[in-house]
Order: C-alpha cells, then structure tokens, then sequence
C-alpha cells in the first residue's frame, strides 16, 4: 500500500504529540508505548519503525517554541511573536500565564519533565538543554544590556519563569500558586528591564511623583 509524500513525518508527528501530552500529564516512566501509540491512532508493533527507543522518542519530545517553528501551542488567549524586538517580556508573561499553568498536557516539556529528565540519559539531558538555551537565547535578544551580564540576566530570568511554574503547579491552594506565578512574573520583567514602560525617563511614574513616593503615600 502506498502513501502519500510526507506521510511518514506526519505520522511520526501525531506519535511525539501523543506522547507529549501523556508525559507531560503521567510523567515519563508511568506511560507505555501501548498507550503512547493508542493516542495517535496507530498499533503498538508499528512504534519501531519511527523510533528506537521510547527514550529517543523522549528527547523528541523535548521540542517546544524555542526549537520547532511548527510546535503548537494551546494556551487560549497567549501568543509569542519570536521575531518581535519586545519577545523576551512577551516570553516571560507566557511562561507564568494562567492559561499556561492550566493547561498540563501542552505544557512546555521544561516546565513539566525536569524531573524526568534529571534521571535520564545523556540523549534526553542534551535535548533539554539544546530548549533551555534556545529560550536563553531568545530573552537575550529583549535585553539592553550587552556582554556577560545580558546573558547571565537572561539565563536568571529563564531559570526563575520555568522554576516558578514548576513549584506553582505543587501548590494545593490556588491563590497562593496565583500569587507566586505574579511575583516571578513581576521579578523576571524587573531583571530585565521590561517594567519600566509606564515610567519617564527621570524615573517618575506617569501618573505623577516617585514610585518610592507612592508607596510611601500608600
């Protein structure tokens, strides 16, 4: 039987976006291939043909907007523009977005596989930080400040927008993990620089007076 040009890739698309969803919402070691190939409509004997391992098909999985023009995210009402000059506070307010804290099964894979990947092979580890540097990468390009600094602020503002949602999501009390992802949010925007916006250039707020002036008043 015969199939159409590029059926193969599709294929091997619908088996990572199963797969994603499932290990993003069980964790790696509680999904089998059984499973993994039941989402994506297709028979477990054909699994080997696309893959190795369900560890190689693991560090496919460990794609996100950072790495893959094509991946799709499901967060309703957020969008990042990658080829924006403003991307990096646009990041940071995805990253800790309600939308993206409830939305478990299209997480991105460094918000809800760290763990995983801390016991997994070198494959695995490599394909996370190939994500983790292109989303560093990314920040820098918002930044105004250069050399070192720009990218060691970068890496800080990466680490704090995916740590925070990560320690949110353990949270049992909603309003304590709101709380938490708006505070990261407000300390990742002031690191680098991107809250600033609503300020003159002499450091005043807009709506008259000093911002230490107004919490003093307030």
């Amino acid at each position: 039987m015969s199939y159409p040009a590029g059926h193969r890739e599709e294929v091997k698309k619908s088996v990572i976006e199963s797969a994603r969803k499932l290990f993003n919402r069980h964790g790696f070691e509680n999904v089998s291939l059984k499973q993994i190939m039941a989402g994506a409509g297709l028979t477990h004997g054909g699994f080997y043909s696309y893959f190795k391992s369900k560890s190689d098909l693991y560090a496919a999985v460990l794609g996100c907007f950072f790495t893959d023009p094509e991946w799709k995210s499901c967060w309703e009402g957020v969008h990042v523009d990658l080829s924006s000059t403003d991307v990096g506070p646009q990041v940071v307010r995805a990253y800790l977005s309600r939308q993206h804290f409830e939305d478990v099964e299209n997480s991105c894979p460094m918000v809800a596989l760290p763990t995983d990947v801390a016991r997994s092979g070198v494959s695995a580890k490599r394909a996370f930080e190939t994500v983790f540097k292109a989303m560093v990468s990314v920040l820098e390009r918002s930044l105004a400040h250069n050399g070192c600094r720009r990218r060691t602020t970068a890496q800080s503002i990466a680490a704090l927008s995916i740590g925070g949602m990560v320690v949110a999501r353990t949270m049992v009390d909603r309003k304590l993990a709101d709380e938490l992802r708006e505070a990261c949010t407000a300390v990742a925007l002031n690191l680098g620089g991107w809250d600033k916006k609503g300020k003159s250039r002499n450091g005043k707020s807009r709506n008259g007076g000093s911002r230490r002036t107004q919490l003093a008043r307030a």
